[in-house]
């Protein structure tokens, strides 16, 4: 685990930079969303490195298309291995899923069947992503709206045999966690008992929404009252994991991401 990314971090939004620039923000560190960054030069890339040079960082990425069946896109694993270089980023993060077919962008995280075929699919590529950055990747859990019959293993049996085959780091989204058990009536006692927790790295809290009887993963609410309690439950067990508070839709100001951070280090302290 880094020494620098600790505690309750924020990711970067750029409507919030300029008051972060001129004011300061009593944040240990920020999560940069690496796919709107990779354009070099201008306004956005100089605030970007302004933000680095005062405060660690780290990439999360939407675009490796870890689980697809398209070839790995070279050109954008180059961008994005320059851009961690930039801004000294402590590691780089994606997800679990695919995100396009044929050469056809869903811009969307979709969910795999957890196989043994795509087990060996998912960890062949993870480990050609992590030979070709030179470091571990961090690899999210989604949230998904349907799952596949021909799935043999939990996603967190799956997760925990890729961590083993790859020495991938995990990033353990508990909104995600929480909005599947409801959605699916997915097991939490059994996912986390699953789950190799030494391997998490990080931690993403956000807000959900509901929709026609389903949770839907839109990260435009403050933290909901149950997803906090899973949280205080998780970082019973691995206290010292950073976590990051995302927030992408109907931003709120400045203050409010604060605020959800305070919270999330008190909770992970044994506060209220």
């Amino acid at each position: 685990m880094s020494d620098t990314i600790r505690g309750a971090g924020l990711g970067l939004r750029m409507p919030h930079v300029a008051e972060i620039l001129d004011h300061g923000a009593d944040v240990p560190w920020f999560e940069l969303l690496a796919d709107n960054h990779l354009a070099a030069g201008g306004p956005i890339s100089a605030q970007t490195d302004a933000v680095a040079s005062r405060w660690p960082l780290t990439l999360h990425c939407v675009g490796m298309n870890i689980g697809g069946t398209d070839a790995l896109d070279f050109d954008y694993l180059a961008r994005i291995r320059s851009l961690a270089k930039r801004v000294e980023a402590a590691w780089i993060s994606d997800h679990l899923c695919f995100t396009s077919c044929h050469g056809h962008n869903f811009h969307d995280l979709l969910p795999l069947p957890y196989t043994s075929e795509a087990l060996a699919h998912v960890a062949a590529r993870v480990q050609r992503i992590q030979d070709f950055f030179g470091q571990p990747l961090v690899v999210e859990n989604i949230s998904a709206y349907l799952r596949f019959r021909e799935s043999n293993r939990s996603e967190a049996e799956f997760l925990s045999e890729l961590v083993e085959r790859t020495g991938c780091g995990l990033l353990l989204d508990v909104n995600n966690l929480y909005v599947n058990h409801v959605n699916h009536g997915e097991d939490i006692d059994a996912y986390l008992a699953a789950l190799p927790l030494a391997a998490v790295r990080e931690i993403h809290l956000a807000g959900y929404s509901r929709q026609d009887g389903y949770l839907l993963d839109t990260h435009d609410h403050p933290v909901h009252p149950p997803v906090w309690s899973l949280y205080a439950r998780v970082v019973e067990a691995v206290p010292e994991v950073p976590t990051l508070i995302e927030w992408d839709n109907d931003l709120p100001a400045f203050s409010v991401l604060l605020d959800q951070a305070r919270q999330a280090d008190s909770v992970r302290l044994g506060g209220d």
